[in-house]
């Protein structure tokens, strides 16, 4: 028997790689995008839009699994969560497989608490369901320091460390977690080492080439004090690539 599994936020970084890890010939792999389909895609396509609600009870209808990757990098996740449940619910019931972040009950940074409230949501929706807790991202320690490539210095949050994961394993892990029963809130999945955020500066600094004076910035406030204190951080290092390693599988371009 045929399975259809809908993937949300599909041209993402991690829903990309989830989609992809999917397809097989006896499943149908949807990818929920708010763009066209392009030209020769593998996936069966839905152009939609969980802000509007357009296209969506299109994408939902028929899904045995839905992996929801999709994020607006803020608040308004949780009205599209809410939305995507709400219609899933009108289309039978779903096993509903969830991305978030370890520390999102224990950091009181804004996103974190959407991030929270979504997975609140997805708990009470009455649907089968499976969370997946992961630490930040390889591409994200990348980016923090990127974003400041037109300053003379690096400035950083002092005394921060981060356990960066390598995406296209967080990936592997939802695809695996879809393909199975509902599991509630599955065990949280960090990357194989904490490091301070200079270090992976440094080494960022390094592949690309670059020198850069490092300016430990102290920040105050309750965030920065769960940061500093490694709520964020998992005993589970199950991810097994470094940061060293992702940036050697990188093109190094100055």
């Amino acid at each position: 028997m045929s399975e259809t599994i809908l993937v949300t936020g599909g041209t993402g970084v991690l829903g990309r790689a989830v989609a992809r890890r999917l397809l097989a010939p006896e499943r149908e792999v949807r990818v929920l995008s708010r763009r066209p389909a392009p030209d020769g895609t593998a996936y069966a396509w839905r152009t939609g839009d969980l802000r509007t609600r357009q296209g969506i009870d299109a994408a939902v209808a028929g899904a045995d699994v839905i992996v929801h990757c999709a994020t607006t990098l803020g608040g308004k996740d949780v009205a599209t969560t809410r939305t995507l449940l709400d219609i899933a619910r009108r289309h039978g019931e779903p096993h509903v497989v969830f991305i978030s972040i370890v520390g999102v009950d224990r950091v009181p940074l804004p996103y974190y608490r959407a991030k929270l409230a979504a997975e609140e949501a997805v708990i009470g929706s009455g649907l089968p369901w499976t969370i997946l807790r992961a630490t930040q991202f390889h591409d994200l320690m990348c980016r923090i320091v990127e974003v400041q490539r037109r300053l003379p210095a690096v400035l950083y949050p002092a005394r921060f460390r981060f356990q960066p994961v390598d995406a296209g394993e967080v990936a592997a892990r939802l695809a695996d977690l879809a393909l199975h029963d509902p599991a509630g809130r599955a065990p949280d999945m960090g990357g194989p080492e904490v490091r301070e955020f200079a270090d992976l500066a440094r080494s960022y600094l390094r592949h690309r080439g670059r020198r850069r004076v490092l300016v430990p910035v102290p920040l105050p406030g309750a965030t920065a004090r769960a940061y500093r204190a490694g709520h964020h951080l998992t005993p589970d290092t199950s991810g097994r690539t470094t940061f060293e390693e992702f940036l050697a599988a990188q093109p190094a371009i100055a």
